[in-house]
């Protein structure tokens, strides 16, 4: 018998903490699933406790594969799965228990191609998202939903806390050798999706450990970004552009995040440099729209003038800044 649900989990050298994500999986009480197991070239343990799992229960299919990035562990993934749906999950987070039984009843009970749920957030083994909030829902037509998308009051562009119809996916495949692949995909997947449902449950558990934070370094690859910005521009232009405000509010964000991100993630002068004239490249393209926005507010528009006009005062504030123990 088909299963209904089909689990995607990228693989590569995770073996210290997949052992509790693909536990996460296999105990969900919804039962109708599979879970396919990409294990994407990895070099420690981690293909060894993939086919550990694969041989204890017989949902687990795993595919083995040599290392080309979790795009491509995805898209091959996608092509393996037999389910009509289809979700995500990364090999060191985890999942709540009825997460995929509470995301495909709101799928079927309201005729919706795409149900999300919130992120949890667990830090040290501490979870830090408790909330009180009384439960909501609320179904979006496709236009509400690429909207919100953009705008990310209720949801982003993480696919993991999200049960896609594999329907979806007609045309829609990963960016191999790019990172932000959600980034780069999430957005054609709802334009799939004639609606939307959200309800308010932290079904999915994001796990980040202290020791990577504090060790977390801007690299080139983090630019790819900015490759996915100019196609979601370009599509949104074609396919509605009464959605190019919230869509340029967002991304003037974006740069200003990279911004920041850059000056104080980047400890070579001449990386720190190149980087932020990378920033600025890729920016100036749509300079002037997101100075026409009337959603980016005056201080952001003035750190991308700034990006601009003046590179260097934004390289000699960051120094000023560190020399006064003010970052």
């Amino acid at each position: 018998m088909k299963p209904i649900i089909s689990v995607i989990v990228p693989v590569y050298n995770l073996e210290a903490y997949m052992a509790k994500c693909l536990d996460s999986i296999l105990a969900q009480a919804f039962t109708s699933m599979e879970m396919v197991v990409v294990n994407d070239g990895s070099t420690d343990g981690s293909g060894a406790i993939c086919d550990q799992f694969s041989s204890k229960d017989n949902r687990v299919k795993v595919i083995h594969q040599q290392h080309a990035g979790v795009s491509a562990a995805r898209n091959a993934g996608v092509a393996a799965a037999t389910g009509e749906y289809i979700g995500f999950v990364d090999a060191d987070d985890y999942i709540e228990k009825d997460m995929y039984q509470r995301l495909y009843q709101l799928c079927e009970e309201t005729g919706c191609a795409i149900s999300v749920c919130d992120l949890g957030r667990e830090i040290d083994g501490k979870r830090i998202d408790s909330r009180n909030d009384p439960p909501y829902q609320k179904v979006m037509t496709n236009q509400e939903a690429m909207s919100e998308l953009f705008k990310g009051r209720l949801f982003r562009f993480s696919l993991c806390n999200k049960l896609f119809k594999k329907s979806c996916f007609t045309g829609v495949s990963f960016p191999v050798g790019r990172i932000h692949e959600d980034l780069s995909t999430t957005y054609k997947l709802f334009a799939n999706a004639e609606t939307v449902t959200y309800s308010n449950f932290a079904g999915y558990v994001y796990v980040k450990r202290s020791h990577s934070i504090l060790n977390e370094r801007f690299h080139q690859g983090r630019l790819d970004a900015f490759i996915a910005w100019n196609d979601i521009l370009e599509f949104i232009e074609q396919y509605d552009s009464s959605l190019l405000t919230d869509v340029y509010a967002c991304y003037g964000y974006w740069c200003v995040d990279n911004i920041f991100y850059v000056l104080n993630q980047t400890m070579n002068r001449r990386e720190k440099k190149l980087y932020l004239l990378k920033i600025r490249r890729y920016s100036r393209k749509h300079y002037r729209k997101m100075m026409r926005n009337n959603i980016l507010s005056y201080k952001y528009k003035y750190i991308v003038s700034m990006i601009r006009y003046n590179i260097f005062l934004l390289l000699f504030s960051s120094r000023l800044k560190q020399t006064l123990g003010l970052s």
